[in-house]
């Protein structure tokens, strides 16, 4: 499932790619691929924004099924007892047969959207609600217990029997849930857009507690968590669009630390080892090492695009993709790149859309504050191959998906 387990470790127990050789395969779809695989017995699954839900020969990345949906698929799969779940912006939530890609069951929820507000950003007219086009992903489903958890645009989390799609109960935040919930000790961890983290009895859906984050009445920009927490010894960390790291006591709720970042959205899961958790950033685009007990800094690395995928780690690397379309592996020995890989969007298009030293040249993409050139703004930022899929490790092999339309298979 997403980011691998129900903590949402993004751990891999694999060798990874030490030493980059190149692409084993590429497997391209009609649409942008936001969605992060899941590898089950040989199998990759994963969504495309073409509408459809893949499944792949993982050594040679040939077609085995594909199931098509009414839109765009962001939804990261999870895989169990041979069924795949994901939901779709079509409003379906759906188990389908992972052996065949026949229909199991659908779920209907109460309409898909993404979160919107009035003078989004600063953009014009001011009196119009926006949806927001950096709300890029859909809630990944959580499979525990034969119940599978999920969030939705229509304001609530559900938890539906795994087998029928029954639903068993949801819950109801004050606005749409795009996060993805972590699950431990028979506790949901999610946050929402309307700017609280909430701790659930998976059970019953009973509220456990709420952590309140900040706000932002005017434009919007800095409000609503679309990162999807992990639990690691206790502790709960995810970052929030109002520009902080947060780690909250699993069990109360208590607010243990922040690490805030002068403005800068925190899309990603961060990843925690050996004591350090790792955590990526937006407009700054900073992969930032800090101390998991107590948020202390231990050292940075700086990128040119902002990132909004989430950091991987297998053995002694972390694999971390950015919106330039580049992949970088870091050494977590030194700290520093080992290799770089990119997309074929990237390697097309990204000098275009650069300033001389490599950062984003959004004074060109940006035509003004517009509300529809933002939306062509950010369409056009999407054309370098831009990595919104969070890199899935396996044996050898890194597999991430891009906003070119392609599935990678890297080693």
């Amino acid at each position: 499932m997403f980011r691998n387990n129900l903590a949402h470790s993004g751990i891999y127990a694999a060798e990874g790619v030490p030493k980059l050789k190149g692409v084993k395969w590429t497997f391209h779809t009609h649409g942008e691929v936001v969605s992060s695989p899941a590898i089950v017995e040989g199998v990759v699954y994963f969504g495309s924004n073409d509408g459809n839900l893949y499944a792949l020969d993982q050594q040679t990345g040939t077609r085995k099924w594909a199931f098509r949906t009414e839109a765009r698929v962001a939804s990261s799969p999870a895989v169990d007892h041979g069924l795949v779940y994901f939901g779709s912006y079509d409003g379906n939530f759906y188990a389908i047969e992972s052996a065949t890609g026949k229909l199991r069951w659908k779920f209907s929820n109460a309409g898909e959207r993404r979160y919107a507000a009035t003078h989004l950003h600063g953009s014009l007219p001011l009196g119009e609600t926006m949806p927001d086009p950096f709300d890029v992903y859909l809630s990944s489903p959580a499979v525990s217990n034969n119940v599978v958890y999920f969030g939705s645009g229509d304001d609530n989390v559900y938890a539906l029997d795994a087998t029928t799609g029954a639903m068993k109960w949801k819950f109801k935040t004050g606005d749409v849930v795009h996060a993805s919930p972590a699950i431990v000790d028979g506790k949901l961890y999610i946050g929402s857009w309307d700017s609280y983290f909430y701790a659930l009895d998976a059970a019953t859906g009973k509220e456990l507690w709420r952590f309140k984050t900040g706000e932002d009445p005017d434009i919007h920009n800095q409000v609503g968590i679309q990162s999807s927490a992990i639990v690691a010894d206790g502790i709960v960390y995810f970052g929030c669009r109002d520009s902080n790291l947060y780690a909250v006591d699993a069990a109360t709720g208590k607010k243990l630390w922040t690490f805030n970042n002068k403005g800068s959205w925190v899309i990603v899961s961060p990843v925690v080892q050996a004591g350090k958790l790792y955590f990526a950033t937006s407009d700054t685009a900073l992969l930032h090492v800090v101390d998991a007990k107590t948020g202390t800094p231990i050292d940075s690395l700086k990128f040119y695009w902002p990132i909004f995928s989430s950091p991987s780690i297998a053995g002694n690397m972390l694999y971390l993709a950015g919106q330039d379309g580049k992949l970088v592996a870091v050494d977590l020995t030194s700290f520093k790149p080992a290799w770089t890989f990119q997309s074929e969007g990237s390697r097309q298009n990204l000098a275009a859309l650069s300033k001389p030293d490599g950062r984003p040249n959004y004074e060109a993409v940006f035509q003004s504050n517009f509300y529809d050139d933002m939306i062509v703004g950010v369409t056009k930022t999407h054309t370098v191959g831009t990595f919104l899929s969070s890199p899935v490790i396996s044996g050898s092999v890194v597999y991430v998906g891009s906003a070119d339309g392609n599935l990678y298979a890297i080693e």
